[in-house]
């Protein structure tokens, strides 16, 4: 069986592991209703989903050194689908949170076991299928405001039991194409996680201080794009639209994201990014009106997600295969807790008065001298590409 047929089952696997990922933000003003809490608890249950992707993924980096990777991922599937359905039943707000981050685990074992099996599949165009597999992803961020709009004339569980029906078919699917593939052997030399994390620690950490903190501050914008969008003036429908918008953008940039990362200079690359993101952002703070907020998010969604192919080219292109997988691990994970802890500071600080644009706009200035000081280094040499 061609690996392109695998390829397809682990793309419709993904659309529902980040979909599950994603399916909260345009819940919480549900869960501030239906559960009574304030912004700071419904950020945490964002927040949880993202702590949860991030907490087993060095685990994940040991196990496959044992364990190949596509039976990894198939446990992702299974993990994902009882999970939701866990979620779905929830009558509390901890009940709630046990799901949300159960979900989150799912997603973290998936990403860290199918990344590396994908661009072992295509090693000649890691960055091309990369993109690929990204933009399926982020398809389901596309339909996540509307597949909630749809399923809340019902109930808002269903959005979840959704999730969980689906991810039973789907890893049923890729568990039996995945019998019918040969697989690649380069992961099979990665067989000492610890040793192999330390050899590559400057890459990791050179990809953790270019996009870590890009990551965090994106983490709160999106969770919190509809509220964001609301207190500019925007009803809730265009609210709503915006944060559809601003994940429909994402599409095309995991195409051309990816293929760029095929072609230019790694580490300028990723640093153009960043800044751009910046510059996006502090624009977003002071436009107003419905037509220019429409572009600037159209832009900010462009020039944020081109950043998911370009990091992971570059992990998993740069890295040998002797070290690929426990290095990727070990950066995923750090770099998912980062990304885990940004809605919560952001919903921390909006409870105490501070204003959306206030927030957003400190810190698109703070990344954006991060990044200035990081340009020089790599002006002069002093980061690994």
């Amino acid at each position: 069986m061609p690996r392109s047929r695998l390829f397809g089952s682990l793309c419709g696997l993904v659309f529902l592991i980040n979909l599950a990922r994603i399916v909260f933000a345009p819940l919480l003003d549900v869960f501030i209703t239906e559960f009574a809490i304030g912004e700071a608890t419904a950020g945490l249950i964002v927040t949880l989903v993202w702590v949860g992707s991030a907490s087993l993924r060095l685990p994940t980096g040991w196990l496959l050194t044992k364990v190949p990777r596509h039976h990894v991922v198939i446990a992702s599937g299974v993990v994902l689908a009882v999970s939701s359905g866990l979620a779905a039943t929830a009558t509390t707000v901890r009940y709630l949170m046990i799901g949300a981050f159960l979900m989150g685990i799912a997603s973290g074992i998936y990403f860290v076991s199918a990344n590396p099996l994908v661009s072992e599949l295509f090693p000649s165009r890691v960055g091309r299928v990369m993109g690929i597999h990204g933009a399926a992803s982020q398809i389901a961020a596309v339909i996540a405001a509307p597949f909630v709009a749809l399923t809340l004339i019902v109930d808002w569980r269903l959005s979840l039991w959704a999730i969980a029906i689906g991810a039973a078919v789907v890893t049923g699917y890729t568990w039996v194409t995945a019998r019918n593939t040969e697989m690649p052997a380069a992961g099979q030399a990665d067989h000492a996680f610890l040793r192999s994390v330390l050899s590559e620690w400057r890459i990791i950490a050179t990809a953790l201080a270019i996009v870590g903190a890009a990551v965090f501050v994106w983490q709160g914008v999106f969770n919190f794009y509809e509220l964001y969008m609301q207190s500019k003036g925007l009803s809730d429908g265009e609210a709503g639209a915006m944060l559809t918008i601003v994940f429909a953008a994402g599409v095309p940039a995991f195409f051309v994201g990816g293929d760029l990362a095929d072609r230019l200079p790694k580490v300028p690359y990723l640093l153009g990014i960043v800044g751009a993101f910046c510059a996006c952002l502090l624009a977003l703070t002071h436009v107003e009106g419905l037509l220019a907020i429409g572009v600037v998010t159209v832009l900010l969604g462009f020039v944020m997600h081109t950043l998911f192919p370009a990091t992971d080219t570059y992990l998993l292109d740069t890295l040998p295969d002797s070290t690929r997988g426990s290095a990727y691990a070990a950066f995923s994970s750090a770099w998912m807790l980062m990304q885990a802890l940004g809605s919560s500071a952001l919903g921390l600080f909006i409870e105490r008065g501070y204003t959306y644009d206030a927030v957003f706009a400190s810190a698109a200035l703070a990344l954006a001298g991060t990044i200035a000081v990081l340009a020089v280094l790599e002006w002069r040499g002093w980061l690994p590409s």
